[in-house]
């Protein structure tokens, strides 16, 4: 398959190979997005065909209350650079961390995206704090709640980044003084239904996954809680590398014990994977590793309050 689709006469292959991502390292990551969707590696030529499109679909990428912790996990993954690949196949027209604009100018690029005559995709980054009308959190002099009810119900699709677009994440820890919510939770009466990408940071293939979906086959099929089935439908313990030692009932006592080097379940030092929703066992973070076969327990981070429900993180 020869990727040449583009703007102007030079096509995204092109454009790519500039930035040091050869057609076989992006066929490559596009083979690791169909598997992580589901599909198998034969899929990998329509997420390419997906992610080089002529037109880039619009998007207006809203920050509230976070640390921006979900863009970072996006742009700085390598092997290949997913941030260069997002930003070629995205016209990310409003994103407040990596926009030349500031100030007015910023604003005013704001106001553009959303009168987009096609319409734009909003992806929500961030917790909402609600309290006393959204105060706790302003930007450019208007608060967050303001600036996410104004844009993100005109959206074609709405998706929450991270657990704290999802959920609120830290921000919604008791006593929450800030009543900072997830996306869902504070504009649903508006008919806002976002598809939830939670994870501290989550995964950017889950990020990339979805948006190959949209782009191909529409909105992907969602679990109760608007997650993707195709990456949150097992739970971390169902996928574990050490599911056979928990099997066994084989069990690390401490950190740094003989059993914990040989990889033992780490069920007993507090890993919350069998109430843990996600691929990080399969689609593993810059195609590397993740926290339990780096010797830490899962946290839960992709749950529901998970600051609250799923503390304390360490047990002994």
């Amino acid at each position: 398959m020869k990727i040449m689709v583009g703007h102007g006469k030079e096509g995204a292959e092109e454009r790519l190979n500039k930035h040091g991502i050869s057609r076989r390292k992006f066929m490559k990551f596009c083979t690791a997005v169909a598997v992580a969707m589901g599909m198998g590696p034969s899929f990998a030529p329509e997420v390419a065909k997906a992610l080089t499109k002529g037109k880039k679909p619009s998007v207006i990428w809203l920050h509230n209350a976070e640390c921006t912790g979900c863009s970072e996990a996006i742009l700085r993954a390598t092997d290949p650079d997913i941030g260069t690949i997002i930003l070629d196949v995205l016209s990310i027209d409003y994103h407040e961390t990596i926009m030349a604009a500031a100030g007015e100018a910023a604003e005013e690029a704001l106001h553009m995206a959303a009168k987009n005559p096609d319409g734009y995709v909003c992806v929500v980054e961030g917790g909402i704090p609600t309290a006393m009308h959204g105060i706790h959190g302003k930007i450019a002099n208007r608060t967050m709640l303001e600036i996410n009810t104004e844009i993100v119900p005109k959206a074609q699709a709405v998706i929450a980044l991270g657990t704290c677009a999802t959920y609120g994440g830290v921000q919604a820890a008791k006593p929450n003084p800030t009543k900072a919510k997830g996306v869902n939770d504070a504009l649903g009466s508006l008919g806002v239904n976002a598809i939830n990408i939670p994870g501290c940071p989550p995964n950017p293939i889950n990020f990339v996954g979805t948006v190959v979906h949209y782009l191909t086959k529409g909105l992907p099929e969602l679990d109760d809680i608007n997650r993707p089935v195709m990456f949150f439908g097992k739970t971390v313990h169902e996928q574990c590398p050490r599911v056979k030692h928990f099997d066994a009932g084989e069990f690390a006592p401490s950190f740094g014990s003989p059993e914990a080097a040989k990889g033992y379940c780490l069920y007993e030092l507090g890993c919350k994977g069998p109430d843990t929703y996600n691929n990080c066992p399969t689609v593993l973070f810059n195609q590397t590793n993740f926290p339990i076969q780096a010797g830490h327990p899962c946290i839960g981070c992709s749950e529901p309050n998970f600051w609250d429900e799923m503390s304390p993180f360490y047990e002994s």
